[in-house]
């Protein structure tokens, strides 16, 4: 049986050291999980890049889009965790709330994603709005006419997959995520390419893999559920039509500022590609790699984050004060740790990691591997910053506090970081680096706002519960 158990220090001797083994034994997981998430599109990606450097800069337009909107239905289903993790605190046998908060986060799945689809048919429309080459953004169009059927699939994955970890068996999203890897690598390679007997797609191909993928992900969870003996008896799925409109205006008041918050920072860098793409394709492709390149680390903390809200949201719901500090600040610690070591591998090898996304061998990829070698080494400058602020969001979702960090992140990516970026970028002449020096001075701004938060709402909890 694949699972994990994960207890709550309380106090004595060593309960930092126990709190940091309980932290990375539920994290390693999520970690593994998301950088397989990661992996499905990095797998596109280096398909594509075999069609050309003008296929992969309409792979990624049509990408950053999917990724920005999906973002947004990400952040208000992810609303379940915080939930399932203060309600197990609470009552670790707890089924009939774990139950409710479940199917309502699959309801919330479905309803946000229509009104995301429809916006993801005229994607043709919204590149050209946003003054991308007419040629590219029909490209990208079609790649996403078929890359967007994987989003109400993948939700549901999400949901799921926050059942599980908040039970502590973050194992099994693992394990399904893996397969979904070679799941998707095989149905790319052949419908991209035409192998197996089928037509050969291009762009189109990949987006029709990654949907399936999503499809298999849901369904191999939903089939663990319903098999696994010890997690049967929650019946997720039984009166799945039945309507419990509280519980559902619970998770969208929780969950549509931790969605405004994720738009908010995808945004940005949504943003910086669309004027990564008025530089020009060289600029956007160099752009697209260092990018990829980044979001793989920050799969660690994010996963340290998720864990985070876990572990937090379970000593906040247990009522034990002591126990939620030392659960924030070790899973901060460690963020901030693994970021600095990124951002040293950054530095020391960058034409190495560029090497995954473009053959150096050929004199066509020379500006964009320069480009991106500058690009690799200003992403190094923003690795800590962006580790802290993941893992503080996290953290800060174990207390239930979405409202002010969707402020934060406002004022931090669009107050100062995209200003910032197209100052340099356009009417200074900096160009693709100055965009990158913007990404980095709003993701820096957050990360000490949202520290500073975290550090204020312990303190109000810690006395609190002295005058108790």
């Amino acid at each position: 049986m694949i699972s994990s158990s994960v207890s709550l220090p309380r106090s004595g001797h060593g309960a930092w050291r126990t709190e940091l083994g309980a932290t990375l034994s539920l994290a390693w997981p999520l970690i593994l999980t998301n950088l397989a998430q990661a992996a499905l599109t990095t797998t596109d990606l280096l398909l594509i890049g075999s069609l050309g450097s003008r296929s992969l800069a309409a792979a990624a337009m049509a990408a950053g889009l999917f990724q920005a909107l999906m973002l947004f239905g990400l952040g208000l289903v992810s609303a379940t965790l915080p939930l399932l993790a203060t309600a197990l605190g609470r009552n670790r046998h707890s089924v009939r709330d774990v139950r409710r908060t479940v199917r309502q986060g699959l309801w919330s799945a479905g309803l946000i994603s229509l009104p995301l689809w429809l916006i993801l048919w005229h994607t043709e429309a919204v590149l050209i709005a946003f003054g991308q080459e007419p040629a590219l953004a029909a490209e990208a169009a079609g790649f996403m006419h078929t890359l967007q059927w994987g989003l109400l699939p993948f939700l549901g994955y999400i949901v799921l997959r926050a059942f599980l970890s908040a039970l502590e068996r973050p194992m099994w999203p693992l394990l399904v995520a893996g397969l979904a890897i070679g799941f998707n690598a095989l149905a790319a390679w052949a419908l991209i390419f035409g192998h197996l007997g089928l037509p050969a797609l291009g762009l189109p191909g990949a987006g029709v893999s990654s949907s399936l993928s999503s499809l298999f992900m849901v369904a191999g969870l939903a089939l663990v559920i319903t098999r696994q003996r010890r997690l049967k008896r929650y019946r997720l799925f039984g009166r799945f039509w039945r309507p419990d409109w509280p519980r559902l205006v619970t998770l969208w008041r929780l969950g549509l500022p931790m969605a405004i918050s994720f738009a908010f920072e995808v945004s940005i860098f949504q943003a910086s590609m669309m004027m990564m793409g008025i530089l020009g394709a060289d600029a956007l492709a160099a752009h697209t790699i260092a990018l990829q390149i980044a979001t793989l680390t920050f799969m660690v903390p994010l996963g340290l984050g998720q864990a985070a809200t876990v572990r937090v949201g379970r000593a906040l719901g247990a009522g034990t004060i002591p126990a939620l500090r030392r659960a924030g600040w070790v899973a901060y610690g460690a963020g901030v740790a693994f970021m600095g070591g990124a951002a040293l591998m950054m530095l020391s090898v960058p034409r190495l990691l560029i090497g995954a996304f473009l053959d150096a061998d050929l004199a066509e990829n020379a500006p964009v591997i320069d480009l991106a070698v500058v690009l690799m080494a200003l992403a190094a400058l923003f690795q800590i910053a962006d580790g802290a602020q993941a893992v503080c969001n996290g953290m800060l979702r174990g207390l239930h506090d979405t409202k002010v960090p969707m402020l934060l992140a406002a004022l931090g990516y669009w107050g100062l970081g995209l200003p910032l970026g197209a100052l340099l970028a356009f009417p200074l002449g900096v160009g693709a680096p100055g965009v990158w020096i913007g990404l980095a001075g709003g993701l820096s701004v957050v990360a000490v706002l949202m520290t500073r938060r975290w550090i204020r709402l312990v303190a109000a909890l810690e006395r609190a519960s002295v005058t108790a």
